[in-house]
């Protein structure tokens, strides 16, 4: 196994020196946050998640990151400009035929072994270690991360013999399946995977497959995760990774010496403000990211684990919880929680985003025409780039919005407003 040693405070252990990101594929899933990239470039506190990612890997000691990407090579454009202290390799899924293909692309350059991940896990640090040290005290073959689910359907199940792997079913049918033990993305795997996977007929869950076969012939040990493991499907779920990325990330106050905050301002940390800031009078701030260039109208209240990326306007009177604002989106005055508005979006006086059901149930949202449960019972909009809100706009909770689009004044957004569309609804 080609490897060295890293260590933290807490251990000593062998690390791979090699990780693979998968970050080709269209996300179309993720509409309306990502329209033509892959979704690990969604950009979250003046980073993409990839490059987010990537750092965390630093911290266990991987000197090595293979990236597969696609033909439009928009990852590697993203990340020219970081400082990252590891060797970055890409290579391009011509087409995206699934995890197996776009793992088969890296086969020249893999070693014996290998750390193989999703390219938005910005806690990737976290999750990895237990990996590594079950790898290193047992030299099993391949390591493979679990957690506990109650819809078993809807993912690869692993059956376990104590902490050996048994057996591996992919969305097995509901009342069939083997345990509630998920597989949750984080692999140790040995390069003989890509014979597996040569071997098995092409199909959809054809890594899958190849991954049973290895479980079947070799030393395939488990690891337990019992945190939660936020996952990147569907838009919403950028704000359950905004909130876990701030409170791992902003701890204390950190205040720019060229920001501008007003006298009357409150600014209860922990807070990021950045360079060239600006809070006008009697504006509240509270355990938020603000980045560079960004504006607190007078009056307004920006709380709880809400990002503010660079330049973003917040207009005079305005409220905003847990949310996420792209480069250069602008508001005027208005209630905006727990929702997302993408680069250059803008809002008119008076929107407002209900994000909450008046009966308080789960949210539904319109993903790909389907009408799909949330999981959440609170979700505002979601509002692609470069789309425009009327003045008086009432957004429904849960409904997504594509780029591009022209909102009138006092219409009633619910559901799924195309990318282009021209929208002036205003009954429900």
């Amino acid at each position: 196994m080609d490897c060295h040693v890293g260590c933290n405070s807490h251990t000593l252990y062998t690390v791979p020196m090699q990780a693979v990101l998968l970050a080709a594929g269209a996300s179309s899933r993720m509409w309306p946050v990502v329209e033509d990239c892959h979704k690990s470039l969604i950009v979250l506190m003046g980073k993409p998640l990839i490059q987010w990612t990537i750092e965390s890997l630093q911290r266990v000691g991987v000197t090595e990151v293979i990236v597969v990407q696609g033909t439009d090579k928009k990852v590697e454009t993203a990340l020219a400009q970081a400082k990252l202290d590891v060797t970055v390799r890409y290579v391009e899924q011509l087409d995206p035929k699934g995890m197996g293909d776009a793992l088969l692309q890296t086969e020249s350059l893999l070693q014996d072994h290998f750390l193989l991940l999703h390219p938005y896990r910005f806690d990737a640090d976290d999750l990895i270690q237990p990996v590594i040290e079950k790898a290193t005290s047992t030299q099993a073959a391949a390591v493979l991360s679990v957690q506990e689910t109650d819809q078993p359907w809807n993912y690869g199940i692993l059956s376990v013999n104590g902490d050996r792997a048994t057996n591996l079913i992919e969305k097995p049918a509901q009342g069939e399946e083997p345990s509630n033990l998920r597989v949750t993305g984080i692999y140790y795997l040995p390069k003989t995977l890509l014979d597996d996977y040569r071997s098995v007929p092409e199909a959809e869950y054809a890594f899958e497959d190849a991954l049973d076969l290895c479980i079947q012939r070799d030393d395939v040990r488990v690891v337990h995760y019992n945190q939660s493991i936020t996952p990147l499907k569907h838009p919403w779920d950028v704000l359950n990774i905004a909130e876990a990325l701030i409170k791992r990330e902003v701890t204390d106050t950190f205040i720019h010496p060229s920001a501008q905050i007003d006298d009357t301002a409150v600014v209860k940390g922990p807070v990021y403000i950045g360079p060239d800031v600006r809070i006008f009078e009697h504006a509240v701030v509270k355990h938020s990211y603000l980045g560079e260039g960004c504006i607190i109208g007078t009056g307004s209240l920006v709380r709880e684990s809400t990002i503010l990326e660079e330049k973003v306007l917040i207009g005079a009177h305005a409220e905003v919880t847990r949310s996420v604002f792209g480069p250069r989106s602008t508001t005027h005055s208005g209630f905006f929680g727990d929702s997302i508005f993408c680069e250059e979006a803008k809002a008119g006086a008076g929107t407002i985003t209900a994000n909450v059901r008046v009966d308080r149930k789960q949210i539904y949202a319109q993903v790909k025409n389907k009408r799909t449960p949330t999981g959440l019972t609170s979700l505002g909009g979601i509002i692609g780039a470069h789309t425009h809100l009327g003045i008086n706009t009432m957004l429904m909770p849960g409904v997504l919005i594509g780029s591009h689009a022209l909102v009138g004044p006092g219409a009633i957004a619910h559901g799924s407003i195309p990318t282009k569309a021209k929208y002036f609804e205003t009954t429900i």
